[in-house]
């Protein structure tokens, strides 16, 4: 009998695979392949590191996924199915790459980051039992989600599964209908954390329907409403939620008291674009998000060149429903002025979708060539010169093929530029001043943008974020933390919140307060453990918090993540602070990182 003592823990427990994957990989391997990896790196991934999942382990067709709450489970595997279900709509039957999920809370091993047991079994033998595009829950997990979240279930009745001793009860979801988790009609919505309402009007943009009939035409409705969110920030007298947060709830049945609730404000915009034969009609509709009143609404119709127009339309009428006070000022201030080519609005939607997190450097590369499109076709036109900025900053914040005096030059061409245009427009200013910074192309003049795209618009999350890290490479603690807190308010529901968790494990660190330091290095990894600057920077605070055996654990994941990894050269990042840089370098030698 061993004496070796075995880690057990309560968990829930999701697991995945891919319907009919054998088919399909006989009907097309490579393709099949590819867009498995596209749907997991877009879709799944994402959407599990939203809810706090962490993914054990996967497999060919599947994966196996760890919550610490059936809640924080059963809204991530809706989450997942609702996502993959709108990736779906236009593709045939026969082509669709459709999971099915099984969830169960219950007992497992913990052994060497892998899981066994009982409740491991429990979940993978429900999803076999689950359709395709499904989730099937145990009735330990219904139990747990009953009441909490906004899902209605079918009693299945008990089930028996391949190699489980007893029946056991299941649950199926009701992936179209909206409601608590119930059985029976009447039980009570489920009830997120409120969030204290700012002292001013706050207000979140959802994403817009596309009722062009053309699902490429997404990019086209996601980047109207983004444009619309950025000039309701321009507003100083208005608190906006982020995009990234508004657009967690792109193609899901929204309860507006709840988003209002989830996102902490008082109002709630949703509508519908179609664009169609040359021209493009605008709905949209303001709701009190405390009563679920509707306020306003009403419907634009123009040419497509009138898009900035009818956008500034749809801005001044949704400011006048919130504020009739709002000084006519302010409002002209906000006010764009056209540009000379629809065509490139239309390059610059089409490449917003990968400046937020690019996932491959082809992508990248494809979203810069519709930034260059777009400066080609108005030179005018500034949004799209920061768009480009980040593309050449994500090149080498990525260490992706590149030439780097060729990206330097083109960075100098597009700040200078900018200038000429005279522009004060956040996120143009903010993004270009980040990848001067970061590209230490010229930091101080990085630093003036940043700061200049947040007097300009102090709502505009980004800007803070580019200068909470900043601010961090320079060798800053508090003001920075400060920075990437302000973003966590605007964006509660960010599903790239590791990285601001992160960027707060750094003020410690930077401050000396390494417990606190690592606590936040916990937190990050615990949302998205395959960061890998995030876990490189946990092993620095590990190490100083005296933390070794996290830092080696650590260590072993980054190599499993990327076996040729090694840490760059000193002075070769965008850390501007000698003694820091030292600091945190020496801290990751003595973990044993390669260098």
């Amino acid at each position: 009998m061993t004496s070796e003592r075995v880690e057990r823990r309560l968990a829930a427990v999701f697991a995945a695979d891919v319907a009919g994957y054998s088919r399909l990989m006989g009907a097309d391997e490579e393709g099949t392949l590819a867009r498995l990896k596209a749907i997991r790196t877009a879709l799944v991934d994402p959407a599990i590191a939203s809810h706090r999942g962490r993914i054990v382990k996967t497999t060919g067709d599947g994966m196996l996924v760890e919550f610490a709450s059936a809640v924080d489970a059963a809204r991530g595997a809706v989450e997942v199915q609702r996502r993959i279900a709108e990736q779906n709509s236009g593709v045939p039957q026969d082509q669709r790459i459709e999971f099915r999920i099984g969830i169960h809370v219950g007992d497992i091993i913990f052994d060497d980051n892998d899981i066994f047991g009982d409740g491991v079994n429990i979940a993978a033998r429900l999803e076999g039992i689950a359709e395709p595009g499904g989730v099937c829950l145990s009735d330990d997990t219904y139990r747990q989600i009953r009441g909490k979240v906004e899902i209605a279930c079918d009693d299945l009745g008990p089930q028996t599964l391949k190699n489980i001793a007893e029946p056991v009860r299941a649950w199926r979801v009701q992936l179209g209908g909206q409601g608590a988790a119930t059985a029976q009609p009447g039980s009570p919505a489920g009830q997120a954390p409120a969030l204290a309402l700012p002292d001013k009007p706050s207000i979140a943009v959802l994403p817009f329907q596309n009722l062009s009939g053309d699902p490429e035409q997404a990019f086209f409705a996601d980047g109207v409403v983004e444009d619309i969110i950025t000039a309701l920030s321009r507003f100083k007298s208005l608190f906006v939620i982020a995009r990234n947060s508004s657009f967690t709830y792109k193609g899901k049945a929204v309860d507006i008291k709840q988003v209002g609730r989830e996102l902490g404000v008082r109002y709630v915009v949703e509508g519908s674009v179609r664009k169609a034969a040359g021209r493009v009609r605008i709905t949209g509709q303001l709701i009190d998000a405390a009563t679920g009143a509707h306020l306003w609404a009403d419907r634009f119709d123009g040419a497509l060149d009138d898009l900035f127009d009818l956008q500034d339309s749809i801005t001044r009428q949704l400011v006048g429903a919130i504020d009739p006070e709002l000084d006519r000022a302010e409002i002209v201030r906000a006010s764009r002025r056209p540009i000379d080519s629809i065509d490139a609005i239309t390059e610059l939607y089409r490449g917003l979708p990968h400046v937020h997190w690019p996932t491959t450097p082809e992508n990248n590369d494809a979203a810069l060539q519709h930034f260059r499109n777009a400066i080609a076709l108005d030179p005018t036109f500034p949004n799209p010169y920061g768009g480009a900025a980040m593309c050449l900053m994500w090149r080498r914040a990525n260490y992706w093929p590149a030439d780097v005096a060729s990206d330097d030059a083109e960075l100098l061409r597009l700040a200078d530029r900018v200038k000429e245009l005279g522009t004060d427009d956040a996120p143009t200013v903010s993004s270009l001043g980040f990848a001067l910074f970061h590209n230490r192309v010229n930091c101080e003049a990085g630093i003036e943008m940043v700061d200049r795209a947040i007097r300009s618009n102090p709502n505009f999350a980004r800007a803070y974020i580019s200068r909470g890290w900043m601010r961090i490479w320079d060798g800053g603690s508090d003001a920075a933390i400060a920075d990437f807190e302000q973003v966590m308010r605007f964006s509660p529901r960010d599903p790239f919140s590791f990285v601001l968790m992160i960027g707060i494990a750094n003020g410690h660190f930077n401050a000396g307060r390494y417990a606190e330091a690592a606590i936040w290095a916990d937190r990050s990894i615990q949302t998205f453990p395959y960061f890998i600057p995030g876990l490189t920077t946990a092993i620095a605070c590990y190490v100083e918090a005296g933390r070794l055996a996290d830092a080696q654990k650590v260590k072993a994941a980054i190599l499993r993540l990327s076996p040729g990894w090694r840490l760059p050269p000193i002075g070769s990042g965008p850390i501007r602070h000698l003694e820091i840089s030292k600091k945190f370098r020496e801290a990751v030698l003595k973990a044993g990182l390669p260098e």
